[in-house]
């Protein structure tokens, strides 16, 4: 959310600029993202919500670095937790359930590491958080699409991380689900983690996010959800995203080059 104090801010956006194929896909976004807060970034399809979000994570290139240039996030790459739409996930991979949360501990066990009685303990404190007991050794092909997801929340929780980023996390997944996990974002919020989540649904962000980010591949809106989400906003982001060209001019940071994450 845009405020005042650099020195409160977990993100910040100067100018930023990405491009897909060499068409923009984010141009010059500025604002930050204060820290302990809860912001959904939403607009219309192919707006850069989702390349937003990988551009914090140093999946995409961007004009300026990421060093105090276009973007500077505050945490080290093991403090930030991300969690991709779940399109993007192998569900064929052949891990269980157990394993796969146990993932989150990465960052704390390393390449060498020993999975200590602490570890798992939280594995299965988080998996019963996310109303899973009994699923640990449950393949993960095994799971329906919201199972899957309670799987990925109990991830971040093991992960402990202080920026959690969330792209579309409750899409495709039954009511019951999504009031699970929107529960968790309420707790993690409450315990001062700064998150960002990709949404699609407006009565959602106004019940549950106080903040928003509202792109059209530029910078519509950002800030309290209920000065955002107008309908003189919306209908701007609307309107921006019927004028895009395909032929419009190109630019030199071309994110279709997405960056290996131990790269980062």
């Amino acid at each position: 959310m845009v405020g005042e104090s650099a020195a409160a801010a977990v993100v910040v956006l100067r100018d930023l600029t990405v491009s897909y194929r060499q068409h923009p896909a984010l141009h010059h976004i500025s604002g930050r993202f204060e820290a302990g807060s809860l912001t959904a970034v939403v607009g219309p399809n192919g707006s850069g919500k989702s390349t937003l979000l990988k551009s914090i994570m140093g999946l995409v290139p961007v004009e300026g670095g990421r060093s105090g240039g276009a973007l500077k996030v505050a945490p080290s790459p093991r403090r930030i937790a991300y969690l991709p739409q779940l399109a993007e996930i192998d569900r064929c991979f052949p891990i269980d359930v157990r394993d796969c949360v146990l993932l989150g501990c990465w960052s704390a066990a390393g390449v060498w590491g020993g999975i200590g009685r602490s570890m798992l303990a939280r594995v299965d404190s988080a998996l019963e958080a996310v109303g899973l007991q009994g699923f640990a050794r449950r393949p993960i092909a095994s799971l329906s699409s919201g199972q899957l997801q309670r799987v990925l929340f109990a991830r971040l929780m093991v992960q402990d991380a202080e920026l959690i980023l969330l792209d579309e996390p409750f899409n495709a997944i039954d009511a019951q689900t999504t009031a699970a996990l929107l529960a968790l974002v309420r707790r993690w919020h409450q315990e001062r983690r700064t998150v960002i989540a990709v949404l699609h649904d407006d009565a959602q962000v106004r019940q549950h996010f106080p903040a928003t980010l509202l792109l059209a591949r530029e910078l519509v809106a950002w800030g309290p959800t209920s000065d955002v989400l107008t309908e003189p906003c919306l209908q701007r982001a609307r309107t921006m995203a019927e004028a895009w060209d395909d032929n419009a001019e190109l630019c030199g940071i071309d994110a279709a080059q997405v960056l290996d994450p131990a790269r980062r």
